[in-house]
């Protein structure tokens, strides 16, 4: 039995190699683009990227990279376009419920439109796992992917979405979703959920301020990060911030801060009462703000969701109302900005196949034409402040010598019309090369019932 399962498991790795993609050239030199670093810094025209396997060798003024590139490296000439880091969408969620057709297919979106990783925020893991490994190893067209465990307080395991993904388990004991309370022993919950290949504990709803602290503390002991929402209900925005999490979902959420009474529980969907918020900054939720920037907090701001369903509302009124209107989200997502918060580009939402473009796209539009972000700050936010999110900064987000090859090619200026990230004309992940004349449009039939435009 023995030598059959080994067998066996020659003839699967057999065929996970032989359907790798091809490995890159030893050498490339992308050569005469104008280059979008990341960091914040402006454009540099005429610049040779070299790259060796799955890494940036230099970036150099063109025609000087003589001595750094190999002898049989390959030229790509980019004279004329402009490259930008690849994009980071760093809110999504893949399998809700598990269809792994419906995700490789938003994955292939995603990748040949310029996204080269992904923050999956909670989903059924044994499926995002496999995805994870499928795009890591180039056996599917797919961004990178870090995914969270998910802690919460045991009310919120009634929600049908997590049955969903944690099918063949009871509710809450799932290594992958775990209910905690009083009782729980913290640290033994999170060598399970680190177990899983997790990135980080995402705390979710329904737990009270010193119990986040104490998972917060020991994740961070075991070298997790921490993604929360910014309101966990009943725990307030300020006290889940003071618990030292590394980034909060939903600028929304923020405002329940100058709430009188804080909402007792997730399941309670009062919207914030937005009278209460003064124009154009808040100063309660100045303070806030302040402490984010002390403690380098990162607010993944979802605002374009909360713009996008005002809009469908006002066309289907009967549809209940969000938890923040969509002016509300982006004045907060303004001040936010203003005061120095690094604000990340997550969407929290995904279109159907009427649309062949990342989600993250309108987010980025978001943040320059409703937040009044200059193109450049949006990249950034996109791609650096991405990268930090994922806790992933030491090897993508920028382009520098040393980090991976992940960058997009645009034909136009993105710092001239934010709208040109929709010029694209390959994407470089890993220094494998997807190329936007063979991506393969996903279909209805591939996204199931969800074919909205």
């Amino acid at each position: 039995m023995r030598a059959i399962a080994l067998a066996f498991s020659g003839i699967s790795l057999l065929h996970a190699v032989a359907s790798r993609a091809a490995p890159p050239p030893h050498d490339a030199v992308y050569s005469d683009a104008t280059v979008i670093d990341g960091t914040g810094a402006p454009a540099r025209t005429h610049q040779d990227i070299i790259v060796s396997d799955e890494r940036i060798v230099a970036i150099v003024p063109h025609g000087s990279a003589t001595g750094r590139d190999g002898p049989g490296a390959r030229r790509v000439d980019l004279s004329g376009l402009f490259v930008i880091p690849g994009l980071i969408d760093s809110h999504v969620h893949m399998a809700t419920p598990p269809e792994p057709v419906r995700a490789r297919a938003r994955l292939r979106r995603d990748l040949f439109g310029g996204v080269t990783a992904v923050r999956d925020m909670a989903d059924d893991i044994r499926l995002v796992g496999e995805l994870a490994r499928e795009a890591r190893f180039g056996e599917i067209p797919a961004p990178d992917i870090a995914y969270v465990a998910v802690f919460a307080g045991r009310p919120f395991f009634a929600d049908p979405r997590v049955g969903s993904v944690s099918k063949g388990y009871a509710p809450g004991t799932a290594p992958w979703m775990q209910a905690i309370d009083e009782q729980t022993n913290i640290v033994h919950a999170i060598s399970m959920a680190r177990g899983t290949g997790a990135a980080a504990i995402k705390i979710y709803a329904d737990l009270p301020s010193d119990l986040i602290a104490a998972i917060t503390h020991e994740a961070h002991r075991q070298h997790m990060l921490v993604w929360a929402h910014s309101a966990v209900f009943p725990t307030r925005p300020a006290d889940v911030i003071d618990a030292g999490v590394d980034s909060v979902s939903h600028v929304c959420y923020l405002a329940y801060q100058a709430e009188p009474v804080m909402l007792s529980s997730y399941e309670d969907h009062t919207p914030v009462h937005e009278n209460l918020l003064k124009q154009p900054d808040d100063p309660v939720m100045a303070g806030l703000f302040a402490d984010m920037v002390r403690r380098g907090t990162i607010l993944d701001a979802t605002g374009s969701l909360f713009v996008r369903y005002d809009k469908e509302r006002a066309a289907h009124p009967e549809r209940k109302a969000l938890r923040c209107t969509g002016p509300t989200t982006t004045r907060l997502t303004r001040q936010a900005w203003h005061a120095g918060v690094p604000i990340s580009a997550g969407t929290d939402s995904v279109a159907g196949a009427g649309s062949q473009w990342p989600d993250v796209f309108p987010e980025i539009e978001f943040l320059v034409r409703d937040v009044g972000m200059p193109p450049l700050a949006a990249i950034h936010s996109a791609t650096a402040v991405g990268a930090r999110a994922m806790g992933q900064g030491q090897d993508m987000g920028t382009l520098e010598p040393g980090k991976l090859a992940n960058f997009v090619v645009l034909s136009a200026d993105p710092l001239a019309d934010i709208g040109n990230i929709r010029s694209v004309q390959m994407t470089v992940k890993r220094g494998h090369e997807y190329r936007r004349a063979d991506y393969r449009p996903v279909t209805a039939d591939e996204m199931g019932n969800d074919n909205d435009d």
